[in-house]
């Protein structure tokens, strides 16, 4: 048996300029300038606590909890609108249905959001069933720590080397390495492919298509060598 573990947010959940407003929100609330977009977009993937500290590098600790509080609060406020949705990418949940369907691989999911917030985004796109293990900033210290990758194999009973980790950010590609398992990077989240590669992608999907057959080669044959590591087709 095998197992892939997907980040969520710019991996299978389009929550970018959502994640980018509610900072913006966070910070104005507290009479703090509003860190840029291209900067918010740099730290998605961590968890809520350690993202504001690397935005906000000199805040004392009881304002890095005050400003935690205060995205939670914002983006509760925004999930209470009736017409809010957290959207997924097109073909993200055919892909992650159709691997949890299969007999030989275990599925699971490994992010810097909390249990609630992928609760919310599992039940109104209909993945609740999807992933077996889930690990979130409730349950692990953040990305790039192992620990996530490292509990979803214990659970599964799956060794790290036969563990695939697909996501969108470079703490997705170095959680995966310190835990020894691959990492596949895809193209339409928060990193560009370069940087990627550079934190331990073997390779870089550059569409749903590419990354469907990436992890099929994968399942086929994990045992990856540094040498393959390239721009996944984008089919």
């Amino acid at each position: 048996m095998k197992a892939v573990l997907f980040d969520c947010d710019g991996t299978i959940a389009d929550s970018c300029g959502v994640i980018c407003a509610t900072m913006r929100l966070a910070f104005e609330a507290h009479g703090l300038p509003a860190p840029e977009d291209a900067a918010t977009r740099g730290i998605i993937g961590l968890s809520l606590d350690e993202a504001i500290r690397r935005l906000h590098p000199v805040a004392e600790p009881a304002l890095v909890a005050t400003l935690v509080d205060g995205y939670r609060q914002a983006f509760r406020a925004q999930r209470a609108d009736p017409d809010f949705r957290e959207h997924l990418f097109p073909g993200m949940k055919a892909l992650v249905q159709d691997l949890a369907a299969r007999d030989d691989v275990f599925v699971g999911l490994v992010t810097g959001k909390s249990r609630r917030g992928v609760a919310s985004i599992c039940e109104a796109h209909g993945l609740t069933d999807a992933f077996l293990a889930v690990r979130t900033a409730d349950d692990c210290p953040s990305k790039p720590h192992p620990a996530m990758v490292e509990e979803c194999c214990t659970v599964f009973g799956v060794a790290p080397r036969d563990t695939l980790v697909v996501g969108d950010s470079i703490f997705d590609m170095e959680m995966a390495r310190a835990a020894g398992a691959a990492a596949l990077g895809v193209a339409w989240g928060t990193h560009e492919p370069a940087p990627l590669l550079a934190s331990g992608a073997y390779a870089v999907a550059e569409s749903v298509t590419g990354l469907v057959e990436s992890v099929d080669r994968w399942l086929a044959d994990p045992i990856i060598q540094p040498a393959l590591r390239q721009a996944a087709p984008a089919l």
